[in-house]
């Protein structure tokens, strides 16, 4: 099962846009699922759009905007500041209107670099032609600790899960209905299956739960130190935790649809038997809670 649809009253709708880790990718053989990197947006009926993370996903969002309306005020909730987290935002076609408004909220660097000193140095020369000056659009960095905060009438939970570098995860709950989003995560290097407590938090008993599941088990003995587990990491998160969908996520650019389709049916019946529907992301994939 890939998903499913609750109908047109839900109160959260989530699409994917970019369901890829590491870098963009394209071929025959990945294009059931998308090359483009992590994104997604989730639309209430009663606040702002928010997004997870500014991957290129991003720019068919923003072509997806401009069907509505030139301008766009929302918030994203970015993890982190990896390239595949990040390369969207300059491609974003509704930051070309100057009544765009763009709020980022993410974490402060180890070494104390602020949000916006990232994106600066991210989106200026010579990595980029241009800098952020010359986007018409507002673009407001947040810097966001571990914290509970608002957006409109939407809860939302930031806690530091581990990763490679300052990494958030993310819980947004509205109306008795809760997503958590923990794109990037570090599996315990030894292949256990143990779990951090803001990571903990984060997840028990989510309605959804888009997660990490870059690496095969083979892979992960050869790359455990890298920032990310198995799908099969996440599918025990998932059913230890209550969650009730379990959305697997970040692909390894070298999985190809085929790959993904292979373990599909095991993953589903291992969360099956603990109440868990487990479904793998596609990049065009809503989701209604």
């Amino acid at each position: 099962m890939r998903g499913h649809n609750t109908g047109s009253e839900a109160t959260f709708s989530v699409t994917f846009h970019g369901v890829r880790g590491s870098t963009p990718c394209h071929g025959e053989d990945i294009i059931r699922y998308g090359g483009n990197t992590s994104c997604v947006s989730v639309l209430t009926p009663s606040s702002q759009p928010i997004l997870f993370d500014l991957g290129t996903g991003l720019r068919y969002f923003g072509k997806e905007c401009l069907t509505r309306d030139t301008k766009f005020v929302g918030t994203c909730l970015l993890t982190h500041s990896h390239f595949d987290h990040t390369q969207g935002l300059p491609f974003f076609a509704p930051l070309l209107n100057e009544e765009t408004v763009l709020t980022v909220r993410g974490p402060v660097q180890d070494d104390g670099m602020s949000l916006q000193a990232v994106f600066d140095k991210l989106v200026s020369p010579p990595l980029f032609p241009v800098g952020l000056s010359h986007i018409p659009g507002t673009i407001s960095f947040v810097d966001t600790p571990n914290s509970d905060f608002m957006i409109d009438n939407v809860h939302v939970k930031a806690r530091a899960i581990p990763h490679v570098g300052a990494t958030l995860g993310f819980r947004i709950e509205l109306n008795g209905k809760s997503i958590a989003y923990l794109s990037d995560h570090q599996q315990p290097i030894d292949g256990s299956h143990g779990i951090s407590d803001g990571a903990r938090e984060l997840v028990e008993g989510a309605d959804l739960l888009i997660h990490d599941s870059q690496f095969t088990p083979q892979e992960f003995a050869v790359k455990s130190t890298w920032g990310h587990c198995t799908a099969e990491y996440a599918v025990w998160v998932a059913t230890t935790h209550g969650v009730k969908n379990l959305a697997l996520f970040h692909h390894d650019p070298s999985r190809s649809d085929d790959a993904l389709d292979a373990s599909a049916a095991h993953l589903a019946a291992v969360g099956a038997s603990a109440g868990c529907n487990v479904f793998i992301a596609s990049e065009g994939l809503n989701f209604r809670l």
